[in-house]
């Protein structure tokens, strides 16, 4: 009688267990917060138009971290988004960047997303890179001005995309040696430039081999799929593999993750966010002002 009195109660409480871990799980989801058209303060995330864009749709989107205080310094995340994918809920707009935000949990970091500017120079793109070059000019021109401005760390830069975003990661990150000199280390998310050949010039394999030697043997995070063939080549970069189980993390579809290729996975704790904030924290180097 009594062995069975255990079992029953053992059953009950695994199972009370279970789903309040479930709850708290759910509870504790990161969310993003929305874009608003507010002065920058702490935990707010603001959209920003560069004086060179006023009367124009172009913007960038700043998150002070809810610890932001003025004269003190702090690392900065460089976020660049995906494609617009309605199949993945990927919107292509910069004001939908999750990443980093799940990788610092709003603390610790100034959280940039950076556009990638149309054709034309009227608008942000949400499909592919628009004017690559403006792209690219736009980052070199307004991270320094916003590290200047709000206590950015110059020395502790990270680009991070997701998809479209983790190849930008080296397409844009990596472009000349100017922007290439800019970042600490980078971490991506499912996709990598060379992987495959795309229809845009320079996506070939060769061509992206020549960006990534601007790395010189700087750490890069390299999470999810589409990314196999960097294990060939280690002496570009000090390449840390992380597989993302989205599937095991989320029971998909699962409110905003839709499919298992989802920016989110950091929103929700697990040992892989976990694995991947503390590879951050331990190349982020302490200044005394921090």
């Amino acid at each position: 009688m009594k062995a069975k009195f255990f079992i029953v109660a053992f059953f009950w409480f695994s199972h009370f267990c279970l789903s309040y871990e479930s709850n708290i799980s759910l509870s504790s989801d990161l969310v993003t917060p929305a874009m608003t058209q507010e002065d920058p303060t702490p935990g707010k995330r603001v959209s920003q138009v560069a004086h060179e864009y006023k009367g124009t749709k172009v913007y960038h989107t700043l998150y002070l971290p809810t610890d932001w205080q003025k004269g003190r310094t702090y690392p900065v995340l460089v976020e660049y988004t995906g494609n617009k994918a309605p199949f993945c809920g990927s919107t292509g707009e910069v004001k939908g960047a999750n990443l980093g935000y799940g990788l610092s949990g709003g603390k610790g970091f100034i959280w940039v997303s950076m556009p990638y500017i149309q054709k034309g120079k009227k608008e942000n793109a949400v499909t592919w890179w628009g004017d690559r070059q403006a792209t690219i000019d736009y980052c070199k021109l307004n991270l320094p001005r916003i590290c200047k401005e709000f206590g950015g760390d110059m020395k502790n830069l990270f680009i991070c995309g997701f998809s479209r975003g983790a190849i930008a990661c080296s397409y844009i990150g990596l472009a000349d040696d100017e922007i290439a000199s800019f970042w600490k280390g980078m971490i991506t998310h499912d996709h990598f430039d060379g992987q495959k050949k795309w229809g845009y010039p320079e996506s070939d394999r060769t061509s992206a081999l020549k960006r990534l030697a601007r790395l010189q043997g700087r750490p890069v995070l390299v999470c999810g799929n589409a990314n196999d063939y960097l294990k060939h080549h280690p002496k570009l970069g000090n390449f840390t593999f992380l597989r993302v189980p989205v599937s095991e993390i989320f029971d998909i579809p699962e409110g905003s993750v839709i499919h298992r290729h989802t920016d989110l996975w950091a929103h929700r704790h697990s040992p892989t966010r976990q694995i991947a904030r503390d590879w951050l924290s331990k190349l982020v180097s302490k200044s005394k002002n921090y």
